[in-house]
Order: C-alpha cells, then structure tokens, then sequence
C-alpha cells in the first residue's frame, strides 16, 4: 500500500496586524478554519515574534497523490480568498 504525505509551506503577509496579538487572532482563524474542514494537522513553524508575517505548514496523509495534490491545491485557493492575511508564496513537497 502507498502512503502519501503532502506537505503545504504557505507564506502570508498581515498588513493589518499591528501586534502579535492581532496576528494570532489572524492565523488561529485560518489555522481553525482548515481544521473545521478538511483533515489536516495545521501549525504555525516560523516567524512567530513577527508580527508583519506568518509561515503555515499544511501536512496532509493519504493514499492517492493526486486526492492529496488537489485538497493541498484547494487549500492554497482558500489561502489566497482569505481575507485577514495575503498570501505571498506557497510551496508543496512530498516527503
């Protein structure tokens, strides 16, 4: 059996945050947004004491790469629809 594990980098901008506290409120909407929907493990790996800027890490586990590719795909859609933070790069790997 194939086991595939996609993992999502998502790079945001927070104009609109102008303390921590504003950017947590920011990206523990989006992190629970996608948590609420689509089963993923979601968290926050860099640039946590920036308040300017945020990295997500997206992981997803199934068996079919294109299932996963096109969930990873949507997510990024949802990323760039979202309206509190810009997204500003994304990057996709398969470990």
């Amino acid at each position: 059996m194939a086991t595939t594990l996609g993992l999502l980098h998502l790079e945001f901008r927070i104009a609109g945050a102008s303390s921590l506290k504003d950017k947590r409120r920011s990206v523990k909407s989006f992190k629970d947004r996608l948590a609420a929907r689509r089963n993923v493990s979601v968290a926050e790996v860099e640039a946590q004491d920036d308040h300017r800027r945020a990295v997500v890490a997206v992981a997803m586990v199934g068996s079919d790469r294109r299932y996963v590719e096109g969930a990873l795909q949507q997510i990024v859609n949802e990323a760039v629809a979202y309206r509190d933070m810009v997204l500003v790069e994304h990057e996709l790997e398969w470990l």
